[in-house]
């Protein structure tokens, strides 16, 4: 492997690392709500306000991310949305009041998608050669799983080690602060490695005239959006990432389903849970790695087709006494989610986007393509409140089977397009 080789991958393992540490102390609640509830003395409606705000800042943050990173630097954008959030962290250590906790929050919620999110997704598109866009985007998700499940292993081990047996609220609020420093001395240390040895976009650009994708001038103008606004393929892959992510928000209701349809422990279910978790790497690279041997949108459709067959099977076979099938049926269908959501970012290198606009087509297409985020809750409600608690999940799994089709079918007339132009291209 040569110098230049070696010194893209550690970039990249970077970028991995920035992603899959930045999100898991926002979402520290999926851990440790009843915990967090007790230390900052909030009630769980407070704190769900809280997660509802920091959504709708992700979604109306996209696009802004997108100008951002086309206007400054992604590297530094990175390093300064990693030392932030740390430094956010670091003020949630100190158990402030509700009121500073909310203030925490917007901070969490600018610094991880305003500033972070174009940012290190073009960081990605650039340091990948055409070769190997399947397998970098593939490798960023399934990385970003690796780097969250070790660093929520290691903050178990923290928690469990400081707490004991005890359930003494000064013992928790102990163990709490130790998890969340943990975290955000990862963060700190992580910007400054982002920021001395990640190249700066720009030089990326100057150094290799093949990544420059038809620039015509060496700075970012607004003017150059309406080349953007017009290209029917960014609307597409918006709305392919749209079906594809909301098959993939299935993945926050298998554990419920498993416990209240077909009638397991909560231990077991956790077990299942976890196993599904450590199908984020296996289907990340495993999608990523194919993607590149026979085809983005080859993998991304099988993806789709795959994981819509397991929620069809999983909401229509019949509930009998043996529960491992519908076990084995939702890990495989977590490889399929997993494959998924780490491919479909993949079909950028299947369409050529001038490079000082990147940043702005990804925000774009990630204002399509995640509004799931806050379409399905409430669209999960009333089907809740429709079909019942156990019709309900049936109805969503069944839904979600839907949407998978239907991303199929944009795939595909997505695949034809790209051909279609790379023939008028010779």
């Amino acid at each position: 492997m040569n110098k230049e080789k070696l010194a893209r991958y550690f970039q990249f393992f970077l970028v991995v690392l920035a992603a899959g540490s930045i999100y898991p102390l926002i979402y520290l609640k999926s851990n440790y709500q009843e915990t967090i509830l007790a230390v900052f003395g909030l009630k769980m409606t407070e704190l769900n306000l809280m997660y509802t705000i920091l959504g709708w800042v992700f979604v109306v943050g996209y696009l802004p991310s997108g100008l951002l990173s086309d206007r400054f630097s992604a590297k530094k954008l990175l390093a300064i949305s990693l030392f932030f959030t740390g430094l956010g962290g670091l003020w949630f250590a100190q158990v402030p009041d509700a009121k500073y906790v909310a203030i925490i929050f917007a901070v969490w919620g600018f610094f991880s998608v305003f500033t972070f999110w174009s940012a290190h997704m073009k960081l990605v598109k650039l340091l990948a050669t055409d070769n190997e866009q399947g397998t970098f985007f593939g490798v960023l998700d399934g990385g970003r799983g690796v780097v969250e499940a070790i660093l929520a292993s290691v903050a178990l081990f923290i928690f469990s080690s400081i707490l004991g047996k005890s359930v003494e609220l000064a013992d928790k609020r102990t163990a709490l602060i130790a998890v969340i420093y943990m975290y955000s001395i990862i963060l700190i240390v992580t910007s400054i490695l982002v920021m001395v040895f990640v190249t700066d976009d720009k030089k990326m650009l100057a150094k290799d005239a093949a990544k420059k994708e038809a620039v015509k001038s060496s700075t970012f103008k607004f003017s150059d959006l309406h080349v953007l606004f017009k290209n029917p393929k960014i609307y597409l892959h918006g709305g392919i990432i749209f079906m594809g992510y909301a098959v993939f928000w299935t993945v926050y209701y298998l554990g419920g389903f498993l416990e209240t349809n077909i009638g397991i422990d909560a231990v077991t279910v956790a077990t299942v849970m976890v196993i599904v978790l450590w199908m984020r790497p296996v289907g990340g690279f495993l999608g990523g790695f194919l993607a590149d041997k026979i085809g983005k949108e080859k993998v991304q459709m099988g993806s789709l087709i795959g994981a819509a067959a397991c929620l069809i099977l999983t909401a229509v076979l019949p509930v009998t006494g043996n529960p491992v099938l519908f076990m084995v049926l939702i890990v495989v269908l977590g490889i399929f989610l997993y494959a998924i959501r780490g491919t479909y970012w993949s079909l950028l290198g299947d369409y050529k986007i001038d490079a000082l606009i990147l940043g702005t087509a990804i925000g774009v297409i990630s204002f399509f393509g995640y509004l799931p985020d806050i379409i399905l809750p409430g669209f999960n409600s009333m089907l809740w409140n429709t079909f019942g608690p156990k019709g309900g999940y049936n109805a969503y799994f069944l839904s979600s089977a839907v949407l998978g089709l239907i991303g199929v079918v944009l795939v595909f007339i997505f695949g034809v397009m790209v051909k279609k132009d790379k023939a008028a291209a010779k």
